[in-house]
């Protein structure tokens, strides 16, 4: 079985992590599940921020508001599913002495959210669009 369809079976049974290695010292779980949550905070301002922009900002032009707001949806949507991933394949390397894993999401999600930023800035600045 490939290591991402084990790794999205304990998504859903997260006790079978026990199964595997060595229990790390209790600190280590508790500071990957603050990061899951701060990662699923993310995820909701993301969230929250793209209704912001498609509720609140109704002079903009159709086009501009929807791909703004669903620009930020869809990185809070994608934050939010790699918030657990990242959660189990931190928990399992723990567990099996191994170092943790790596990751581009960050930079992906910091593009994300500068290309929405910028455009915002050239709206906002740019006055009725």
């Amino acid at each position: 079985m490939s290591d991402f369809v084990q790794s999205l079976r304990l998504w859903f049974a997260p006790a079978r992590i026990r199964d595997e290695g060595e229990t790390p010292d209790y600190r280590f779980s508790l500071a990957n599940e603050r990061t899951f949550l701060a990662w699923v905070r993310t995820a909701l301002a993301l969230i929250g921020g793209g209704f912001a922009v498609d509720q609140f900002l109704p002079e903009l032009h159709r086009g501009v508001r929807a791909g703004l707001a669903l620009a930020l949806i869809g990185a809070g949507a994608a934050c939010a599913v790699r918030a657990v991933n990242h959660w189990v394949r931190c928990e399992r390397a723990m567990r099996r002495g191994e170092d943790l894993p790596v990751s581009r999401f960050p930079a992906l999600l910091a593009v994300v959210v500068a290309v929405v930023s910028v455009t915002m800035v050239v709206v906002v600045a740019g006055g009725d669009v």
